[in-house]
């Protein structure tokens, strides 16, 4: 490859660095992630912020952490600070099954190997390099220290784990997206601050004795129980909760301090929302939207999946109680101008593999683009974790005409055959009637025209469940909800001739839910003639209320106890229920309904196959395809079926 070509991506070689003209880097990025230059990627979007700033920055992808360490010693010292970004997905819910069994593959790994990053990367990489370089900062980021920078519940380990910082030895934590605070950060210390002087940042965490707090602990700030009083009392954990995420989730948050030993953990407020302007800006850094070339003739399977693939917004109001999103990106959805989309769909058109089909024009959930708070003062004023739950707010705004207005000008383009939207759709939103005939209108006309020309034969949306007790719990609207949209969509597919499916996702085992919720559920699904395939067992994953739930066995924000299924026998028997229909399966399932008290469900259940001309495969029908999947191969059937898979995980980070 020549040497121009190798320069348009960030350095990840001293030759690379060289090829630079550079003789010195600002910032060395250690990545647990494969180097794909693209913005789905946090490593690439920390690497181009820093870029575009005019700091020396470059890449180490995957270093080995074995033997020598010259992969850690390859580029030398930087001369402000290292950066350590573990990944797009937490590094153990990418290794692991919420059966602690090891997945299939390491989607951000090439050829999906398992060897090419340690568990905690975000510790491991840490600890090396303070081993090598003692007096360089070491600055945190991504989706594995976000969720630990206060005391949390580790599922893989079994136990409560302080605030990631004090485990890995390192310096600082930047939380939730990164851009803002880490190019802040290079101006203060490039400017000969030290990182003591970095304490009163936005977004950040650090550890210090009392004395040490920037203006000492006062009546604004929420100091919680301490990391000792969470060991030994799970109140006191879930009381915690209900703080951490309320302040994750407020447009003007309090500064938490809690207490480890004699040590202060101090989390500042984040930054306030993007703006559309800040928000393109990170989409327009000169992404090549490739791997690096040293990844040549192999694959990087969650590349694969999203590099047809268009991302619209950041941020989520669902507050879905298992789901990382809120305390990761915040709830306030921060929108990219119709212009900027438009500029990264033409150069996913103009990408040699391109066969005119948009795999997702969407977001966290594909329905929330240019969403928000009529009257921002009482936005400013709202703790919710939820803008839709338990009802949709009367302050927010549901029109959904600039995202119908962004779908028919995407098509418009010259090259676009097909636009589909592949992530996650709140159905919620669009069966609500606001009351207001403009809004109420356009959701309907926005309906119509998602169900017609922008489903790629399966629509996926996300039930989770049937029991409304486990739904509240979820922060998920009633089933009935579920089955008014299943309703609206047969009657549109039914009127407009198509042959057109729903996806529906389940969770098993998540807390509340016991094993007649879950024969019930079968039940309920089975009569709505659904085989379900996309399904999951809740794995607890850090910083998540539902985690909480499971650990204390209270609700953060009511204390009264909540059951969850914890043994892997418990969750078994309740995940063997989604599978009824399997014979393999009906011997286990009759045996416990009779154990439970549920033997009246048997003949309904298992007495009887489904109806005659019944698709046998609902979730993944052969019969019944898209004129998209007939005109490609069955291997592109089998790659959005593992997309699914991937961004249902990445989705709630498990």
């Amino acid at each position: 490859m020549g040497e121009h070509r190798l320069s348009k991506w960030l350095p990840t070689t001293k030759k690379e660095v060289e090829l630079r003209g550079w003789d010195e880097l600002d910032v060395i990025l250690f990545s647990g992630d494969a180097y794909v230059d693209h913005p789905s990627f946090g490593a690439a979007v920390i690497g181009r912020a820093l870029e575009a700033a005019g700091w020396r920055v470059a890449i180490v992808p995957q270093p080995d952490w074995h033997g020598d360490f010259r992969d850690f010693k390859k580029l030398g010292r930087p001369r402000l600070f290292f950066g350590i970004s573990p990944g797009c997905m937490d590094s153990m819910v990418n290794k692991y099954t919420a059966n602690r069994r090891l997945r299939s593959e390491d989607a951000y790994s090439p050829d999906g190997r398992h060897d090419c990053r340690p568990e905690y990367p975000t510790i491991v990489y840490t600890q090396i390099l303070k081993q090598l370089y003692p007096d360089v900062p070491v600055v945190l980021g991504g989706i594995e220290a976000s969720m630990r920078r206060l005391t949390h519940y580790d599922y893989w380990q079994d136990c409560l784990r302080r605030c990631i910082l004090y485990d890995s030895g390192a310096d600082m934590i930047i939380y939730g997206m990164g851009e803002r605070g880490i190019t802040e950060l290079c101006t203060l210390l490039s400017q000969g601050g030290k990182m003591a002087d970095a304490h009163t940042l936005p977004q950040t965490v650090f550890i210090t004795d009392r004395d040490g707090i920037p203006g000492g602990i006062t009546d604004a700030d929420i100091v919680l129980h301490s990391h000792e009083e969470c060991l030994d009392n799970k109140r006191c954990e879930a009381e915690n909760y209900r703080h951490i995420e309320e302040e994750s989730n407020k447009m003007h948050a309090q500064r938490l301090i809690q207490q480890t030993g004699n040590r202060y953990t101090v989390v500042n407020p984040p930054y306030p929302p993007m703006t559309t302007e800040e928000v393109d800006a990170s989409f327009a850094y000169p992404y090549t939207r490739l791997p690096h070339p040293k990844y040549k003739n192999k694959r990087i399977p969650a590349y694969e999946m999203i590099k047809h693939s268009v991302n619209i917004h950041r941020g989520c109001f669902g507050g879905c109680a298992f789901c990382t999103i809120s305390a990761h990106q915040g709830k306030f959805i921060a929108s990219r101008s119709k212009e900027s989309i438009l500029r990264e769909v033409r150069e996913v058109i103009a990408l040699d593999d391109f066969k005119g089909y948009l795999s997702d024009l969407g977001g966290p959930s594909a329905n929330m683009y240019g969403m928000g708070g009529k009257d921002k003062t009482k936005c400013e004023r709202c703790k919710r974790p939820s803008c839709i739950h338990p009802q949709i707010c009367r302050n927010l705004d549901t029109n959904p005409q600039a995202l119908l207005d962004l779908y028919r000008a995407v098509d418009q383009l010259p090259g676009i055959k097909k636009t589909f939207i592949g992530s996650g759709m709140r159905y919620d939103l669009l069966l609500h009637k606001s009351g207001d005939q403009t809004t109420d209108d356009a959701t309907a006309a926005y309906t119509r025209e998602l169900i017609c020309r922008h489903v790629s034969g399966r629509l996926k949306v996300a039930p989770e469940h049937t029991s409304d007790e486990v739904l509240r719990l979820m922060r998920k609207p009633p089933f009935t909800q579920f089955e008014a949209f299943k309703r609206l969509f047969d009657d549109i597919n039914r009127r407009e001739g198509l042959r057109q499916q729903i996806i529906p996702y389940f969770i098993s085992s998540h807390p509340g839910c016991h094993e007649a919720d879950m024969a019930h559920l079968a039940l309920i699904t089975k009569r709505l003639d659904f085989q379900l395939e996309q399904v999951q067992d809740f794995t607890p994953t850090p910083m998540t209320i539902s985690t909480e739930m499971w650990y204390t066995g209270l609700d953060p924000y009511t204390l009264q106890p909540v059951f969850s299924a914890k043994s892997q026998q418990d969750k078994l028997a309740q995940r063997m229920f989604f599978f009824w229909y399997k014979p393999e399966e009906r011997q286990r399932i009759e045996r416990e309904l009779r154990r439970i008290g549920m033997a009246e469900l048997i003949p309904q259940l298992l007495g009887s196959n489904p109806r005659p001309g019944h698709d046998k495969s609902r979730s993944y029908p052969k019969d019944r395809t898209h004129s998209y999947e007939n005109n490609n191969s069955r291997k592109s059937t089998d790659r959005q079926k593992k997309s699914r898979d991937v961004r249902g995980r990445h989705r709630r980070d498990r």
